[in-house]
């Protein structure tokens, strides 16, 4: 192979991974958080407190199919706690601040809640049982690949804006917030999992305290919504992948 194509296989692989992004910043309560900004905190002996969790995919890859029964589907790769906890209302909004997302990446947002049972920033995530808030899949699939949950992010100025139910109990959650790339998902461990987790204390709310599942279960490599072709017909619609939606 010529040095030139090497040299272009190179670019265009660093094209792809400079292209993903992640949370960078959070709007709860009224107040901006700053996220886990991992091509900067990763490389820093004492990085600041955040609500974000850390994590060691400095490349900002993904989780695919061959880590959904794997501790790194929960709160993305090595996924470790934030330091610090947003507080936020029940019934309120949060917002959740994306650097980039590729205008290729179609898929569905999904947002989940787990009960720490006490302070988030000492929790093992394997104890966490996640509960479904909110899910948004495919809007218009008249003209394949359609329009996704994720391209309405791209136009809110690569802002996803989730609402926590009125419903739930007061206490420490952690808000566990994924996308899910459905651009190479016709092909067998092709979708992949951009999954963000942060902090949040819920304040104000109401008695819910919704059962729950480790994020190790949600998804295998064969469900419908993990092996979908985006470019084929899409008159059928798409079903969203894990867990049944809390209905609060």
């Amino acid at each position: 192979m010529s040095l030139s194509k090497i040299a272009t296989g190179i670019l265009a692989s660093a094209s792809l991974v400079a292209g993903h992004g992640y949370v960078s910043g959070i709007v709860a309560g009224g107040t901006f958080y700053t996220g886990y900004l991992v091509d900067s905190y990763s490389y820093m002996d004492d990085p600041p407190d955040t609500i974000g969790w850390s994590t060691t995919a400095t490349d900002l890859g993904f989780v695919d199919g061959t880590g959904y029964s794997g501790p790194d589907i929960i709160c993305h790769r090595d996924g470790a706690p934030g330091a610090l906890t947003a507080t936020v209302a029940a019934g309120s909004t949060i917002d959740l601040q994306w650097t980039v997302w590729p205008d290729s990446h179609h898929g569905p947002l999904i947002n989940y809640l787990a009960s720490c049972g006490g302070d988030c920033s000492a929790v093992d995530k394997t104890s966490l049982s996640f509960f479904k808030i909110a899910e948004e899949g495919l809007i218009d699939g008249s003209t394949p690949p359609g329009e996704w949950a994720d391209d309405e992010m791209i136009t809110n100025n690569n802002t996803a804006t989730v609402v926590i139910p009125e419903s739930i109990a007061n206490g420490n959650y952690v808000l566990r917030h994924e996308l899910i790339a459905l651009h190479s998902a016709g092909n067998a461990n092709g979708a992949q999992n951009y999954v963000q987790c942060i902090n949040i204390e819920v304040t104000g709310g109401g008695s819910a305290s919704p059962s729950g599942a480790s994020a190790t279960t949600f998804y295998t490599p064969e469900d419908p919504g993990i092996l979908f072709d985006i470019y084929s017909d899409l008159s059928g619609g798409y079903p969203i992948p894990g867990p049944a939606l809390f209905n609060a």
